[in-house]
């Protein structure tokens, strides 16, 4: 192997391992990679009966997590270095592919272009599946050039298998292939062997995606920069490579967008490996520059770019920190105090850390998440939650920040209406989230 082909995967492993843990001593964690810990620690038969009733989407990926953490329990380490791995040999991947197409110079720089957009930094540090998806999609791109048929389809198929929406990438790549018959058999069995997911995720869609809504203004102009920039660096790029890139880089996002106006299924995450195709003509681009300008151009947005990479590894780059709320609750709470989750589905915060969770009682719990093979377990109804809060003399709320909209659940305005009666004592706040202490009059102190 030709010693630059290591460099891609070597840049993206080295930006990957940069400030892994995301924070400082202890690091940080969202409330997604929460889901990731949580639901992977559960033995294997209470795994499977959770993804009979949400998160199939996410099944092979988690039974893969549910294998790291029993070879390695190595906390935030062994939650995302799958993910940074999956990045190298994305980059790998986008590397092969624009050799395949455009030389050794094309290559180099897409592949150290890929490793460096910063929304696959930002993933390739996150405890979920859309790195490995983004990989798969690469070396399925390969694959398809290289006309290897039955690698193909088990390849883009373990991609689909890891997150459904990688099936968008067919769309692309019939853009080169459709006329061959390997190609169309391929795509058919992906497809056929994709459906019994689909079946049971389409089941799930309204507890899986019903959070979602229509896209937003800031999603139609991201998606706007990114494929004019695309349509902007296919001009003069070789017909092949561009045939193959810019489908790639256009169809999924734009598609599962159009889509999304009438169900609501766009995360850009969701189609993360899209990414590769503006990498592939990126580099390109700058295989073929020779001006100064050009260079000076790329340096120019090196400067926001390596900003954007230290502001990722950071806590504030994820909507939440579900262990700065639970070293919150651990400082506040004391031997016999409650914990009200306001919503339920904020228990998230505690799953992940449960010897935090297990020091206070979860006064409004009817079944456990493990019990109930559910993500956050079952709660009690309104009238049961009031008597519970009626003996309690302090309880930790766990509320979303200031401003978010309240959930209009009886259960929800239970607790609402109850913890009126208490003296609030002190408020605690963490990224994306706040630690109330409600007391009983007189036992704030105690």
């Amino acid at each position: 192997m030709a010693p630059w082909r290591w460099l891609p995967p070597l840049l993206a492993l080295l930006l990957g391992l940069w400030g892994l843990e995301r924070g400082g001593p202890g690091g940080s964690m969202w409330r997604d990679e929460s889901v990731t810990w949580q639901v992977a620690h559960r033995p294997l038969g209470g795994l499977w009966r959770l993804l009979g009733e949400v998160d199939a989407v996410h099944g092979l990926y988690y039974l893969l997590m549910h294998g790291v953490f029993g070879l390695w329990d190595g906390g935030l380490w062994a939650l995302r270095l799958p993910s940074v791995a999956a990045t190298a040999l994305a980059a790998a991947g986008v590397a092969a592919v624009g050799h395949r197409l455009a030389g050794e110079r094309a290559a180099l720089c897409a592949g150290a272009v890929y490793a460096v957009l910063p929304p696959v930094q930002m993933y390739a540090q996150e405890g979920r599946s859309y790195a490995l998806v983004a990989a798969a999609v690469a070396w399925a791109t390969y694959l398809m050039l290289r006309e290897r048929w039955v690698a193909y389809a088990v390849v883009l198929l373990l991609g689909c298998w890891l997150h459904e929406f990688a099936v968008l990438a067919l769309l692309a790549h019939a853009f080169t292939a459709r006329r061959s018959r390997g190609w169309r058999w391929s795509a058919g069995v992906v497809l056929a062997l994709l459906l019994p997911l689909a079946v049971v995720s389409v089941r799930q869609a309204e507890r899986q995606l019903g959070w979602l809504g229509r896209p937003s203004w800031q999603d139609w102009a991201a998606y706007g920069v990114v494929a004019a920039a695309a349509l902007l660096l296919a001009r003069g790029a070789g017909r092949e490579l561009v045939r193959v890139a810019l489908p790639l880089v256009l169809l999924p996002p734009g598609l599962l967008m159009v889509i999304s106006l009438i169900n609501p299924w766009y995360v850009d995450r969701y189609v993360l490996y899209a990414l590769a195709g503006l990498a592939l003509l990126a580099g390109a681009r700058l295989a073929r520059a020779r001006a100064r300008w050009a260079w000076a151009a790329v340096a120019a947005l090196l400067v926001p770019f390596a900003l954007w990479s230290v502001w990722l590894r950071t806590p504030e780059s994820r909507k939440d920190d579900v262990l700065a709320v639970a070293a919150a609750v651990r400082e506040r709470a004391r031997p016999g105090d409650a914990v009200l989750f306001m919503p339920a589905r904020r228990r998230e915060w505690l799953l992940s850390s449960p010897d935090v969770y297990a020091s206070v009682r979860d006064l409004a719990l009817d079944r456990s998440p493990a019990a109930s093979h559910s993500l956050w377990g079952t709660e009690l109804g309104p009238a049961d939650i009031r008597g519970r809060l009626a003996h309690a003399p302090r309880v930790l709320a766990l509320l979303d920040p200031v401003g978010q909209p309240l959930d209009p659940y009886p259960a929800e305005a239970a607790k609402r209406e109850a913890l009126a009666g208490f003296e609030l004592c002190g408020v605690s706040e963490v990224r994306g989230a706040r630690v109330a202490l409600y007391a009983r009059s007189g036992h704030c102190a105690t």
